[in-house]
């Protein structure tokens, strides 16, 4: 059975623009349903970022979602180092500034890919970032899995 792995975004986007928590009751509801039958997961540099604003959907994450819902990434570094070997092998084509941001160790993108990396075969990334393979500042998480064979939502060109 396939997990699917949230990026930030996921929350971030669904709560301050498309089902806010105080109006999307069913989403929110079905979101801690999925998350309570593991069928969706996220990992630790995720919920370092919703928690950190003190706000409604860092309250209804910490209040909603299973203890074991973030995993530990602490143990996919045999992973990330693939993904920073990919990511340095586009430096003719990503800007400095991008491959930093990309492989910030404080951030989620690159450790998604590598979380999902260790199982590809059983983990999908779920982001709501749109593929763009010819962008320089930034490294969209869908163009690291296409590069990786890591299957991501949505589909990477």
């Amino acid at each position: 059975m396939s997990v699917y792995v949230l990026d930030s975004n996921f929350f971030i986007q669904a709560h301050r623009f498309h089902y806010p928590i105080d109006v999307a009751a069913g989403f929110w509801n079905k979101v801690r349903q999925l998350a309570d039958q593991g069928k969706i997961i996220s990992i630790d540099k995720v919920k370092k970022e919703l928690y950190d604003k003190n706000d409604a959907l860092e309250a209804w994450c910490r209040n909603n979602l299973p203890k074991e819902f973030f995993k530990d990434t602490s143990e996919v570094i045999a992973a990330y180092t693939q993904v920073t070997a990919w990511a340095m092998s586009k430096s003719g084509h990503y800007l400095p500034y991008a491959l930093n941001e990309f492989l910030d160790a404080n951030e989620a993108d690159a450790f998604l890919v590598a979380y999902c990396l260790t199982d590809s075969d059983n983990r999908i990334v779920v982001t709501q970032e749109i593929s763009e393979p010819t962008r320089q500042n930034k490294v969209k998480i869908p163009d690291a899995c296409l590069a990786l064979n890591v299957e991501s939502t949505p589909k990477s060109r």
